[in-house]
């Protein structure tokens, strides 16, 4: 068996064993649940920035919802965050590149 020591999709498990292979896990504590979390965000943003695969980008979405979601904040609460800040300081779209202020 191969040992990967990293935290998984919920289904992970299930796909695996449907496949006739064998699989080894335990549940991590809240706190391990955390830490976890933010080396998986740091994964999926380095194989995002890799190839620039929107699977991937929507992987980053998933591990940014269960972020938010382990901090008590809902993707409707997280999503109406994030329309505040644009409204009040804009989004990206205009691609403006500040040299110095």
């Amino acid at each position: 068996m191969q040992t990967y020591n990293k935290l998984v999709r919920d289904r992970i498990p299930e796909i695996i064993k449907s496949k006739g292979g064998e699989f080894k896990t335990r549940i991590l504590s809240d706190d391990e649940y955390k830490v976890e979390l933010d080396k998986k965000l740091s994964e999926e943003i380095k194989e995002y920035q890799a190839d620039q695969n929107m699977d991937e980008l929507a992987d980053l979405l998933e591990i940014i919802y269960a972020i938010a979601e382990n901090n008590g904040v809902s993707k409707e609460e997280l999503e109406k965050i994030r329309v505040d800040k644009a409204a009040k300081r804009g989004g990206f779209k205009d691609k403006i590149f500040l040299i110095e202020s």
